[in-house]
């Protein structure tokens, strides 16, 4: 299993992958843009959705090398556990009590997540639909990240505000029916969710693409497979992936509760 610091990528730049820090940012133009494609199916780039995501990441590296690709495949990876300890230190953090060492050598590994994923520009997810949802390992991915003084945190007057700042988000999925219209399109927590979750953190630039219908014939499942790597193809090609560079990119994933 490789840890989150760890996980290579078949896409891969060869430029060194340097951490942003939160002073002295320079412009995404200046240093490439990053991707973090996070794959939420155990059967990874060979499953249905992996080969839409797979096409997805062609065509934006024909259109910019310069692109850094860090893969993290949630089914072969080691996430920080999000209860015993930590979650005791969650809550320590939140009420500004100091954390023992025990304590901060644990949550340490939380915060390399985090730092993981504030140091993209841009992020695909590929999420196939289970049972209406995101796959668990995905829901758990989140549940480690999204953490009160990295993610977001709380106003004065009790209000939430989002800490990622200044990126994109674009998800594949694919899905046994076809989701799109009622009456199955009630059914559809993976988009809803995503666009929640996502957008509570202050990411709300979320692009869909959908494969659907994947499992009630071979001959929709092919059409499906092949309109959605057209799409993906037509969205690399138009440029809308990009994180301008005059965007901010703020987080560095330290805390700022007191």
């Amino acid at each position: 299993m490789s840890s989150v610091d760890s996980v290579a990528s078949p896409f891969q730049s060869p430029r060194q992958h340097s951490p942003r820090g939160s002073e002295g940012q320079k412009g995404v133009a200046e240093m490439g843009t990053r991707l973090l494609h996070v794959i939420s199916t155990p059967r990874g780039l060979a499953s249905n959705t992996g080969r839409v995501s797979s096409a997805l990441l062609e065509a934006i590296l024909e259109q910019d090398d310069d692109v850094a690709v860090t893969t993290l495949d949630l089914f072969k990876t080691d996430l920080p556990s999000v209860a015993g300890r930590n979650i005791e230190s969650k809550y320590k953090l939140m009420t500004g009590q100091a954390l023992d060492a025990a304590s901060l050598d644990s949550w340490r590994d939380i915060e390399r997540t985090i730092e993981q994923f504030l140091d993209a520009d841009v992020y695909l997810l590929t999420v196939p639909m289970w049972n209406f949802g995101i796959p668990y390992a995905l829901k758990y991915y989140i549940d480690a990240i999204v953490q009160p003084g990295y993610l977001f945190q709380y106003t004065p007057d009790g209000m939430v505000e989002g800490l990622v700042k200044g990126r994109k988000m674009i998800c594949v999925t694919s899905r046994g029916s076809d989701y799109s219209s009622e009456p199955m399109k009630a059914f559809d927590y993976v988009e809803c969710y995503l666009r929640a979750i996502f957008g509570f953190v202050g990411i709300t630039d979320i692009r869909f693409f959908n494969a659907q219908p994947m499992d009630i014939s071979r001959d929709l499942r092919m059409a499906a497979q092949k309109a959605a790597i057209h799409e993906v193809r037509d969205f690399a090609a138009s440029g809308s992936w990009r994180v301008d560079g005059g965007e901010a990119v703020a987080s560095s994933g330290e805390a700022v509760v007191a």
